[in-house]
């Protein structure tokens, strides 16, 4: 697709010229040598001064002998160039251009008057660059580097045409864009800044890889296509290669699926696409950047249509994901369901497998805490009791794993320690429940059981849980004993007062008075039953099975009752306004009656994320292990569906 040389594609040594390509070359070179030193540019273009003297009155060339300190340097300056320029040429050219010239200057000259011609076979460089109507650059050779040349009228043009162009591309503001380049019809294929930057690398996103290799790296799927469209017939196989392999590291598999053929194609890493999924830290499904797909390609959830490889029998299966290194357990790490569930509902027999420490898939699952794998363990049946008994590196049972303390993006799935704590034992009793009992007391190697590892490993999360327990407890408490206070103080004060002679409430047949005393008795009953249950929170001795689920269980009744008592408080309150205007403004209990539901809206929106944290520690989180989907599901082959036998 691209004619750009692969050599050289360092900031050390120079473009290498093998001879083609040479525009692209000198503006390389150019580039090169004003980064390395400004000064060998201007030698090369300017020349430099051969050291003279005066015999006779007439000037001839110095010897090295007789070159004085300012000599010295503009020669060091002249060698330089000339050896930069030697190091970028094939031999060939070296002995064509550099053997007769003298200077670095005269080389550079010679190499510009016979190598452009060929460049531009058909019509010559100069007569194309000064017509504007018509362009020598062909969108997938070098670009028109005219506008970059530094003769006053290119500099002119870059000016006034190339600046505003370049800012409209970066704003995508292709109407104004389009009345310029109309001026000048080589603006479309024409470099814009050092380094080949096209405009159509603009869109694309950069320069140095072709527009299609960008627009795929950075996600742009629209234009992914419209570029793949125009350039899919001149892709070599190493661009195919290139852009499957970005496409699935980008999460593009519409355009993988273009070259299922490269399944097996690995990268600089020695990778397959396997391998890339399996280190993916995206959703995996297509185009999950771009909206403008109508139809993702989803996971069985997971089926990777186009992108893994059919593997024909185990032993390939096993040679492909294991080199470099065992993707198998890099998935299970990352909790990627759907590249385990592609791999073992087509070899079963995959979850036999143990990585270096000994440990298998469900072992993976475990320490990094991924329920959805985790519950294979429960569709491969009898196999399981096998595969719970292996131990990994030091002695460590199944259990041991779960009762060592989540890496921590995983414990911050759930916020606040006590909720992870929560979160931690859940884990570990699922776990317990599968184990042979005889593995649940087994020592590791240091001497320690499961549970004892438990202790130890959750020492500081229990301290963080307990502190933060009491804490919420107190200040709870603190409020809810306020709001018993109130609610008191405003039942022995009958608003409304008392008749003198009754000795009645002078309201008491009204509505108003009885939703008074309703609402007035509920908060001052429900506050007192918060300020007892935060009470017990704080006295609480806080063992790590308090975590499980007494302690959670008690903030969320303390929760729930402390926001009945601020609501019958409000209802309360709004019901004496009532009462005290029954013959007055009706507009102020109205507006009191509203506004007292603000307290009310605050205390949800303030202690939602509290309440979502509760809820999924509590509740959810235990049905995290009732799985809705399977990770083995059924293949279809020969036109039969054919169920797996997990234990064949």
């Amino acid at each position: 697709m691209s004619n750009i040389n692969t050599e050289g594609h360092s900031i050390s040594r120079p473009p290498f010229f093998n001879g083609k390509n040479y525009t692209e070359w000198k503006e390389r070179m150019r580039v090169f040598i004003k980064s390395v030193d400004f000064k060998l540019w201007l030698v090369i273009k300017n020349g430099t001064k051969i050291p003279t003297k005066l015999i006779d009155d007439e000037e001839v060339e110095k010897s090295e002998d007789e070159y004085d300190e300012d000599d010295v340097k503009n020669m060091e300056l002249e060698a330089k160039a000339r050896n930069i320029l030697n190091c970028a040429l094939n031999p060939d050219t070296f002995q064509k251009f550099s053997v007769d010239q003298k200077t670095a200057k005269e080389m550079w000259d010679k190499l510009d008057r016979e190598m452009v011609p060929r460049a531009n076979s058909t019509t010559s460089s100069s007569q194309l660059s000064n017509s504007p109507t018509t362009s020598n650059a062909n969108p997938f050779n070098s670009p028109d580097l005219y506008f970059l040349g530094e003769t006053r009228d290119a500099m002119k043009k870059f000016m006034e045409l190339f600046v505003p162009l370049h800012k409209l591309a970066l704003e995508g503001n292709w109407a104004e864009a389009k009345l310029i380049i109309e001026k000048d019809v080589r603006l479309k294929h024409a470099a814009i800044a050092d380094g080949w930057l096209t405009l159509l690398h603009v869109v694309a996103g950069g320069g140095g890889h072709t527009p299609l290799h960008f627009a795929v790296m950075q996600g742009k799927c629209e234009m992914t296509w419209f570029l793949y469209g125009k350039t899919k017939q001149d892709l070599q196989d190493k661009d195919r290669k290139s852009l499957f392999l970005i496409s699935v590291t980008t999460g593009n598999y519409h355009l993988a699926r273009e070259w299922k053929e490269l399944a097996y194609a690995r990268d600089q890493n020695n990778d397959t696409a396997l391998h890339i999924l399996a280190q993916n830290q995206n959703p995996l499904h297509s185009c999950f950047h771009c909206p403008q797909i109508q139809k993702p390609i989803m996971v069985n959830p997971g089926k990777l249509h186009g992108t893994t490889c059919d593997f024909s029998d185990r032993l390939e299966a096993i040679r492909i994901i294991s080199n470099p290194y065992q993707l198998l357990f890099d998935a299970a790490q990352l909790g990627h369901f759907g590249i385990l569930s592609e791999l073992i509902s087509s070899h079963p027999d995959l979850i036999w497998e143990v990585d270096n420490i000994g440990g298998s898939i469900i072992h993976s699952a475990v320490r990094h805490r991924h329920a959805d794998i985790f519950n294979l363990i429960h569709e491969i049946g009898s196999t399981k009791d096998v595969i719970v008994e292996y131990q990994t590196e030091g002695n460590n049972t199944l259990l041991h794993l779960a009762a060592k303390l989540a890496l921590p993006d995983r414990l911050q799935l759930v916020s606040g320690a006590a909720f992870q704590m929560c979160h931690e034992l859940i884990w570990f009793e699922e776990v317990k429940k599968i184990m042979p009992p005889s593995f649940i007391k087994m020592k590791n190697s240091e001497g320690l059981t499961a549970q004892q590892l438990f202790t130890e490993e959750h020492k500081g999360l229990r301290k963080e849980g307990e502190e933060w327990m009491k804490r919420t407890a107190e200040f709870c408490m603190l409020i809810s004993t306020f709001i018993a206070t109130a609610v008191f103080s405003s039942a022995t004060n009958i608003p409304g007062g008392i008749d003198d002679q009754s000795k009645k409430p002078n309201y008491l047949d009204t509505t108003p008075f009885l939703i008074f005393a309703i609402s007035d008795a509920i908060a001052f009953i429900s506050s007192a039953t918060a300020t007892l249950i935060f009470l017990s929170m704080l006295i609480s001795r806080y063992a790590e099975y308090d975590f499980y689920k007494s302690l959670p269980l008690k903030l969320i009744f303390g929760l729930v009752t402390l926001f009945i008592s601020i609501t019958c408080m409000m209802v309360a309150l709004g019901s004496v306004f009532f009462i005290t205007y029954d013959y007055g403004l009706k507009v102020v209990p109205d507006s009191i009656s509203v506004l007292a539901a603000l307290p009310l809206l605050l205390y949800i929106a303030l202690q939602y994320s509290l309440w979502t944290d509760i809820i999924y520690s509590t509740f959810y989180c235990t049905n995290l292990f009732k799985p809705s989907v399977n990770m083995i599901y059924l293949l279809q082959r020969t036109g039969e569906n054919v169920a797996i036998n997990i234990q064949e």
